[in-house]
């Protein structure tokens, strides 16, 4: 699989298989998706080039014929092939607000709460155990119905986005035999109906979510009670990320396991894992997690295995971040919900490599940074920063350190690794050097 990501060579890979019913359509939604790449911060007009560029964006936005799941199909055929060339993907879902206060268009609805307008966006995203990202396997966008007089509101019942999540996954586990998906999800997909709807397919997809009931089990007995009263099967360490005013810290947990029926007429047998923090600092709230899976897991190593995937749904939330602030997809002067859809599906794709670049930075540091960047992107950094063109390309990691430092990245010791906001800031920059790089390369006349 080739893994090089300028911002030309990838997206003529992703979206080779694009078609919109026209040539013209489908140059012009590549043409959208690099000029989002180089500037995903800026406006629709700033990141095109000129006046009739950002016309020419609009017209294809506002075209009627073209649907936003036919311009992402590429992206989820090339995503589907990723998976299958591993043995286990994990398949994490998750929903985020969209909020456009501020903005009048036509389509949007209330959101948590009624005054405020947007709309929901509803994904599915695969990653690998090691959490690199792989790309967006299925999508759902809507807004919500206003309340009608008696304070019910009418539309399809958003529980529905789960259950028909998991089922396009369990479609595309038959279709990777050589693959073993396992659908993530957190609270809000503690769904019974979910788990028995995995059940009547024969489960060809596991599943792994996080426990928001407690459910009662036969006689008097309680869920979560029942799994704390267990032995402790095995122990698992490692470093909370920091995160609202709270300093990143070590967490070890105690695991816990037990295999139960649930009742009812669908007698859903499934997993409950209690991941339970000792030892916590004084003053601050143990984490303790609750999950259920249909697999199997009566050892420490199956529970570590466990816990371990539902801390990669971490990445998801990444992802939904660099849509929001990296690509600040919520200040989109789009003035209909389908324009804002086509414009969604472009930046998934493009917040998904910003993403997929961070995370191989972190986990795959020393590879070779022309893997990823044009040698125009890697000269741009390192004139920008004022060192020497180095005589063999650098790592992936000092490059990504280097466009961080643009970003306003200071690369102290206490600091870390780059984010995603100093790495977007930064790129943007890089771009800039690169377009100089070329015009002058092309014999642009610099004389006075």
């Amino acid at each position: 699989m080739k893994i090089r990501d300028d911002a030309g060579v990838w997206v003529d890979e992703e979206f080779e298989t694009l078609d919109l019913g026209d040539p013209r359509r489908d140059r012009r939604a590549k043409e959208l998706v690099k000029r989002f790449a180089s500037r995903p911060a800026a406006s629709i007009p700033g990141a095109c080039e000129g006046w009739a560029e950002s016309i020419a964006a609009y017209r294809f936005l506002g075209n009627e014929h073209i649907d936003w799941r036919d311009m992402m199909q590429p992206h989820w055929d090339r995503t589907t092939a990723r998976m299958g060339q591993l043995p286990v993907v994990l398949c994490i879902a998750d929903t985020t607000e969209l909020n456009f206060n501020g903005q009048d268009i036509e389509g949007a609805g209330p959101l948590s709460y009624e005054a405020q307008v947007g709309m929901y966006l509803h994904a599915t995203y695969a990653v690998t155990p090691d959490r690199e990202p792989l790309g967006v396997m299925n999508a759902w966008m809507w807004a919500r119905e206003p309340r009608d007089a008696n304070g019910r509101r009418g539309g399809v019942k958003e529980s529905v986005r789960w259950i028909e999540s998991y089922e396009i996954v369990a479609e595309q586990a038959q279709a990777l035999p050589d693959t073993r998906l396992v659908y993530v999800a957190d609270r809000e997909g503690d769904i019974a109906a979910l788990m028995q709807r995995a059940q009547e397919l024969g489960e060809p997809a596991d599943w792994l979510i996080r426990s928001q009931h407690n459910r009662a089990l036969k006689g008097e007995a309680s869920l979560w009670e029942t799994v704390h009263a267990s032995k402790v099967l095995g122990h698992i360490s490692f470093v909370l990320p920091g995160r609202s005013g709270q300093k990143a810290r070590e967490v070890r947990q105690e695991l816990r396991s037990q295999r139960v029926t649930l009742p009812g007429r669908a007698g859903v047998t499934l997993t409950c894992v209690e991941a339970y923090e000792v030892d916590a600092p004084a003053g601050v709230k143990p984490v303790i997690w609750r999950l259920v899976s249909n697999r199997e897991a009566g050892d420490a190593h199956a529970l570590i295995e466990l816990v371990d995937w539902y801390r990669a749904r971490w990445e998801i939330e990444m992802f939904f971040n660099v849509l929001k602030n990296a690509c600040r997809v919520e200040a989109l002067q789009l003035s209909q919900m389908e324009r804002v859809e086509k414009a969604l599906a472009l930046y998934m794709v493009v917040s998904w490599r910003i993403a997929r670049l961070i995370r191989i930075g972190r986990t795959c540091p020393e590879l070779d940074a022309s893997l990823f960047f044009a040698a125009d992107e890697i000269h741009g950094a390192h004139v920008l920063c004022k060192k020497a063109r180095p005589k063999k390309p650098p790592t992936l990691n000092q490059m990504i350190r280097m466009v961080a430092s643009l970003g306003g990245f200071l690369g102290r010791k206490s600091d870390g690794e780059p984010g995603a906001k100093t790495l977007w800031i930064g790129m943007q920059r890089v771009m800039d050097a690169v377009i100089t790089i070329q015009i002058l390369r092309d014999g642009y006349d610099t004389s006075v």
